[in-house]
């Protein structure tokens, strides 16, 4: 069934497309008007001198009798069958399922599911009379684990029951009922290793335009930049993902080309260059000492190499890549070397390296 406009003046009568339920009903009654007219014809045009034996013909308000009660029953029928149509289409929308009368029931819970009539009656366009909670039907199957998930403290931190909101929505309780507290919020931990990009920018004094990220994985780094207004290529090859063209669809410029190879650009181009634990090439000492010289070489005078977070495996290594940044002669703006913990979970402490160097004028 479609919609019908009807332009009545000024304004437009509109018809809209009916719903199942009210289907079933407009058909039944359809059904109940024919079989009534049919009765009233057949009373009342029917050839007296066919049935002169009949002995309803002597007597025809027994017919009108038949007819009314014929029509009440239709009626009554009619009205039994709205009465199934509109309990069945409650139980489809589901929030009657619930019996807030029930013991040990949450009071949040039943303050959640409370009906709230509507201020100015029923709406003329909906039929709804009162708002009712956003809440899966099937949580009346786990009712005791909805109460359960509702006991908290109101204004105060949300319990650590992720668990139990997830063994909800297994159970097709979705969506959960909104709850009066406050989530925990986790910190992100940030060792002295982590630089502030704000405050590597301000060592630069405001004279960082363009920059290169060596093995930037998927360009995060250079997406933050992006924020502030840093141009910034993303070095990166496709390991285990396309991280290519994830950085070309962030809006970002990718570099495919391996760091064995001399980079493409003219010297002296770059304010900035960034380095993760990526430019250790191998852990061979020669092609590192090559990729620095490279790195130099497109650094402009004044420019910051900025060395985040360098994996270093042991205090030698820490001590041969100290030893071949003093050959470059570089400022040391800022030096920190710290540990973390093993990720794998070990527990055995790692030692890292970051720094921001500012590359000395060479005549």
């Amino acid at each position: 069934m479609g919609s019908v406009s009807l332009k009545i003046g000024d304004g437009t009568a509109r018809f809209k497309r009916a719903t199942l339920c009210s289907s079933a009903v407009n058909v039944l009654m359809l059904f109940s008007v024919l079989t009534t007219n049919l009765f009233a014809l057949y009373a009342f045009t029917y050839s007296p001198k066919q049935h002169l034996n009949n002995p309803l013909l002597h007597h025809p308000h027994k017919n009108i009798s038949l007819i009314t009660e014929q029509i009440s029953l239709i009626m009554r029928e009619i009205d039994s069958s709205q009465r199934k149509l509109a309990k069945m289409e409650k139980e489809l929308l589901g929030y009657d399922t619930l019996d807030l009368s029930r013991p040990n029931l949450a009071n949040e819970l039943k303050l959640f599911l409370q009906h709230h009539q509507l201020p100015l009656g029923k709406d003329s366009r909906t039929g709804i009379t009162e708002m009712v909670a956003s809440v899966g039907h099937s949580c009346e199957k786990s009712a005791d684990l909805l109460s359960q998930y509702m006991s908290y403290k109101v204004s105060g931190p949300c319990p650590d029951d992720w668990s139990l909101a997830q063994k909800l929505i297994l159970k097709g309780c979705e969506p959960l009922p909104r709850r009066r507290c406050f989530a925990k919020t986790v910190p992100k931990a940030r060792s002295k290793n982590d630089f502030v990009i704000d405050d590597v920018l301000a060592m630069g004094n405001g004279g960082i335009r363009i920059g290169f990220d060596i093995g930037g994985g998927s360009g995060t780094f250079a997406a933050r930049m992006a924020e502030r207004n840093v141009t910034v290529i993303t070095n990166t090859l496709n390991i285990d993902a396309p991280y290519s063209e994830f950085i070309a669809a962030r809006g970002l410029f990718p570099l495919f080309l391996s760091l064995d190879h001399r980079f493409p650009f003219y010297d002296n181009v770059f304010d900035l260059v960034h380095a993760t634990s990526g430019l250790d090439v191998g852990g061979k000492p020669e092609k590192l000492e090559f990729l620095m010289f490279d790195i130099d070489r497109v650094l402009r005078a004044g420019g910051l190499f900025w060395l985040d977070n360098f994996y270093c495996a042991n205090d030698e290594k820490k001590r041969a890549l100290t030893r071949l940044i003093e050959r470059f002669g570089y400022k040391k703006l800022k030096w920190v070397v710290g540990e973390k913990v093993d990720a794998a979970g070990s527990g055995k402490p790692e030692i890292y390296l970051s720094a921001v160097l500012q590359k000395p004028v060479r005549v």
